[in-house]
């Protein structure tokens, strides 16, 4: 037999055998461009649009918050996405397909979103609190459950790409990267929105127009129309262009996900409800699920709220409110990019975790002190601090949650976490939305009114610290590999 010969009688080396390249810097900071777009859509569908409808049309706190939040109601379906993109690939691919159908449906249907607060405003003008006003805000709620769906969609199987793409050694440094971009797309985002926004006829009494149907002057609708629709133009549009660019390419060249799974080429074996099963099997899923629902809530109860609490107590301009997003995007991705390098290898992920959430709530009572001051530089640099505390534990919980997730249902866990973390932004968002409707019933100040919503959130992150000492990484993953190999056998009921 010839060396030809010899060579042919070789085993092709399989999927599992192959050697795939560790991911470059370079590719961590392309990845980041997605997550750097879902900063500029957040900074456009709660900051932007709440502001309108709050301060702008006057559409009750409730009501506005309520509809924003349906995004995020609808997240009992981000495990689903997470399953679908375990077991059925899209586009040829297990991640990447769901990721750029999900972006080209949520930058569409943002746009939609605007127009139907127009409608909305334009009704409550019209008819006061009416049934066509209510049915406004019914299918506005709608758009943005759909939109919710859309975001899943992709969003969830970009984040088990990062566990496909990643290794023990440089995850924690991806995650550095990715979630800081994220950070630069709100402070990015933040300063082309105020720059578009940036007109006088749509700031202070320049935006009220005279109708004798009321005894007051209301907001010109026709004419914020006209200055805010093409910002949900173009800003969306640069968003699903970067969705492209960041993950284009990326998972053929180092996904390890079929070297991993155990349960590769046996889609029959991960099923919805099997998935579900190993999810549901271990103790530590649990405990874990309810510290994230509780640090989101925590920590993004101040979205809801924040630019109305400029605007009405600080009296700032739209444009003005929309910056307030860069000092704590400087100081969230200060947070996040040092920690992922520098404190998290020294203190480990839990302890760094509990450093993030003291600090968030030392700051909340800061954020409260600014407005009963009146002081609109305090509230910027109490927003920079709650940044880099909310960085901090952002880096430390996300990758904690990543060793939290076992790699042949790694779509279904970072779904069931999306999970924690979704309802909880919703819930935070009509939390904050009632408690300032409550404080404005009760308290005639409006600074007394926001300073209750700032209060609970400080009060939540001593709460998640109690949670998070109960979580441990070595009984998940003990339980979790029982659970698979359970599955696997068809012994689970």
């Amino acid at each position: 037999m010839d060396m030809r010969d010899a060579a042919k009688s070789q085993p092709t080396p399989s999927a599992k055998d192959k050697v795939l390249p560790k991911i470059n810097l370079l590719t961590m900071f392309r990845l980041g461009l997605f997550q750097m777009g879902l900063g500029i859509m957040s900074l456009l569908t709660l900051g932007v649009i709440n502001r309108i409808m709050i301060d702008e049309l006057k559409v009750l706190p409730l009501i506005a918050a309520g509809a924003i939040a349906m995004h995020q109601f609808v997240s009992p379906a981000r495990v689903w996405f997470g399953q679908m993109s375990d077991a059925k690939p899209m586009l040829g691919y297990h991640r990447t397909g769901y990721v750029w159908i999900g972006a080209a449906l949520f930058t569409v249907l943002s746009f939609i979103a605007l127009q139907v607060v127009w409608q909305l405003g334009g009704s409550l003008q019209a008819s006061g609190w009416s049934m066509p006003t209510y049915s406004w805000a019914g299918l506005l709620a709608l758009i943005y459950a759909l939109y919710g769906l859309a975001l899943s969609a992709s969003s969830t199987p970009f984040a088990a790409l990062l566990v496909d793409i990643s290794d023990e050694d440089n995850r924690s440094q991806l995650i550095g990267i990715v979630w800081s971009m994220l950070m630069v797309g709100i402070v990015v985002g933040a300063i082309v929105s105020s720059k578009l926004l940036e007109r006088p006829e749509i700031c202070g009494t320049a935006i009220l127009a005279y109708d004798p149907v009321h005894t007051t002057k209301v907001a010109d609708v026709a004419k914020l129309q006209t200055t805010i629709n093409p910002v949900f133009i173009i800003m969306p549009a640069i968003v699903f262009g970067l969705c492209l660019l960041a993950t284009f390419g990326v998972e053929p060249k180092y996904s390890r996900y079929t070297s991993r799974s155990i349960m590769v080429e046996r889609e029959d074996k991960i099923t919805f409800s099997r998935a579900l099963q190993v999810l549901t099997a271990n103790r530590q899923t649990g405990l874990f699920f309810s510290f994230l629902l509780v640090l989101t809530l925590s920590l993004f109860m101040q979205d809801a709220v924040m630019e109305p609490y400029g605007g009405e107590v600080f009296g700032m301009c739209i444009s003005e409110t929309t910056k307030l997003n860069a000092p704590f995007g400087i100081g969230t991705l200060l947070g996040i990019s040092s920690t992922g390098f520098l404190i998290l290898p020294r203190l480990g992920k839990q302890k760094t975790t509990k450093i993030g959430c003291m600090g968030a709530a030392v700051c909340s009572g800061l954020i409260i002190l600014a407005g009963f001051t009146a002081n609109p530089g305090l509230l910027k640099a109490s927003l920079l601090l709650f940044g880099l505390s909310a960085g901090v534990l952002t880096a430390a919980a996300t990758s904690l949650m990543l060793d939290l997730t076992a790699a042949e249902t790694a779509g279904t866990f970072i779904g069931a976490w999306g999970l924690a973390q979704a309802i909880a932004r919703g819930l935070s968002t009509i939390l904050g939305g009632a408690v300032l409707n409550l404080g404005k019933l009760v308290f005639s100040e409006p600074v007394l009114a926001y300073g209750i919503v700032f209060a609970l959130q400080a009060l939540g992150m001593i709460v998640a610290i109690i949670l998070l000492r109960r979580v441990n990484v070595r009984e998940f993953r003990d339980n979790a590999k029982a659970a698979i190999a359970t599955v696997i056998q068809g012994d689970l009921d």
